[in-house]
């Protein structure tokens, strides 16, 4: 049985409007926590955790809550629940990890060429502040904060909310909003990834806390540990020694942080090894992952004009398409 075209725009719409003005909330706080704490007297310009906590805690604290209780308002239904083992959850960690790390390389090879077309490097915010920051403050941010609120908003409320009308529609609809509200081409490309497969968690186990679970993992591994161990092998100094041309001060800087280097070589060996082991789970694995039809089928032909070219889907969508413009042009 199909359904009218029109019903089913209007959901998309709306949900496509909560999340735009989620949107804005998020802007309008992170705005006004950059003023105001560019009045504190007793903070410098250069103080990269105290802003990067004046823009991202007001986030997660204040306004994703709100932009929750936005979404909460457009219908939804529930997602039949099934348990993974430890081995099964391990399993799809590998698979995540090989699909991140493999379109994160494509990301930045694309970041790579669009640079070259400009003429100037594409600025990557999210290094910036990452290699700015404490560790402790990376560790708070981004694997506690971030993951819970972000799976909740971009798994969990908006599967919830497209399941209905087939999980196809609704994995792809959690990996490009996932993606767009990134805000960069450098994020881009593996946080799309990255939905699409958690996402796909998600419709097979109705169970949010298992992607929490592995995007916590992620981000520790992608920003806390790498930060640890590039500061260990005191990587700025051995970079500046590199681009001086002087051997001597490079081999200086090599023996006195041999231990850290060695470390951070391991851990590449690990990344590699986790690479590696995601393929093949994920050559094995790949035939059982199938998707189930839609509850309610979209009439033929309409899915793109009504789950896609509707206000509030577009408003959302092009919002963060200028932001990602505007980051390449920087």
């Amino acid at each position: 049985m199909e359904y009218g075209i029109k019903p089913i725009r209007r959901h998309f719409s709306r949900l496509g409007l909560m999340y735009f003005l989620g949107t804005l909330l998020i802007f309008g706080v992170q705005y006004a926590g950059v003023f105001l704490i560019g009045k504190l007297p007793f903070l410098q310009i250069y103080d990269m955790d105290a802003w990067l906590f004046a823009t991202m805690l007001p986030m997660y604290l204040i306004s994703m809550p709100l932009m929750i209780l936005l979404i909460r308002r457009v219908p939804a239904v529930s997602v039949e629940k099934h348990r993974m083992t430890f081995l099964q959850w391990l399993t799809a960690f590998f698979i995540c990890y090989s699909i991140m790390y493999l379109s994160n390389l494509a990301g930045v090879g694309l970041t790579f060429l669009i640079s070259l077309i400009k003429g100037s490097p594409v600025d990557n915010g999210l290094a910036d502040i990452v290699s700015g920051i404490s560790p402790w403050s990376a560790f708070f941010i981004m694997v506690l904060c971030a993951p819970v609120l972000e799976e909740l908003i971009f798994r969990k409320l908006l599967i919830d909310r497209t399941v209905k009308y087939g999980e196809k529609t609704a994995i792809l609809f959690s990996g490009i909003f996932f993606g767009l509200f990134h805000g960069n081409l450098n994020q881009f490309a593996y946080a799309f990834v990255l939905g699409i497969f958690w996402g796909f968690l998600y419709v097979r186990t109705g169970k949010i806390l298992y992607t929490i679970c592995m995007h916590m993992v992620v981000n520790f591994l992608g920003s806390v540990a790498s930060m640890f161990l590039m500061k260990s092998m005191a990587y700025d100094e051995l970079m500046y020694a590199s681009a001086s041309g002087d051997t001597g001060a490079l081999m200086q800087v090599v023996s006195e942080n041999l231990p850290g280097l060695m470390l951070f070589g391991l851990y590449g060996l690990c990344v590699l090894g986790l690479v590696i082991t995601g393929i093949v789970c994920l050559a094995v694995n790949f035939r059982k992952m199938k998707l189930h039809p839609a509850e309610i089928p979209v009439p033929k032909g309409k899915l793109l004009s009504a789950a896609w070219l509707n206000a509030g889907v577009l408003l959302f969508s092009l919002f963060w398409i200028i932001q990602i413009i505007l980051q390449l042009l920087q």
